[in-house]
């Protein structure tokens, strides 16, 4: 059984922050589960230019608002705390915290080891082993 609180992230190597946002790694592939779980803020006012190459990503928003744009289509959707979005066929995408600090849990799979930066194209480098 694995047993943790937020508490106990903040402020570790586990706790990553950068101008736009702020991801508290509670799980990641030390644990062994095939997938990791954030606790990210997205700092209002920012936009993020991501695409996840190598990693499905699930965003659950429970607090702030924002959208989510699909670079390829160009739709836009709107994000409150209750929506969920996945990008399930690594979309590029922009991620924009429009009205306060928007909070949303996100669960990568494969699972992150914590250490990753994102790339040029906003991408994490592959896992060993690639992607399932």
């Amino acid at each position: 059984m694995i047993v943790r609180t937020l508490a106990s992230i903040l402020n570790t190597p586990a706790h990553v922050k950068g101008e736009a946002f702020e991801s508290r790694r509670i799980l990641l592939a030390a644990d062994g589960l095939g997938y990791s779980l954030h606790d990210t803020i997205c700092r209002e006012g920012t936009e993020q230019h991501l695409e996840y190459r190598n990693h499905v990503e699930t965003n659950y928003v429970i607090e702030g608002w924002g959208e989510v744009v699909n670079v390829v289509s160009g739709e836009v959707f709107p994000l409150a705390p209750g929506t969920v979005y996945v990008l399930d066929r690594h979309e590029a995408h922009v991620l924009r915290a429009i009205r306060s600090d928007m909070r949303i849990i996100c669960i990568f799979t494969p699972a992150l080891t914590g250490t990753e930066k994102h790339d040029a194209s906003g991408s994490y480098p592959a896992p060993v082993g690639g992607i399932s």
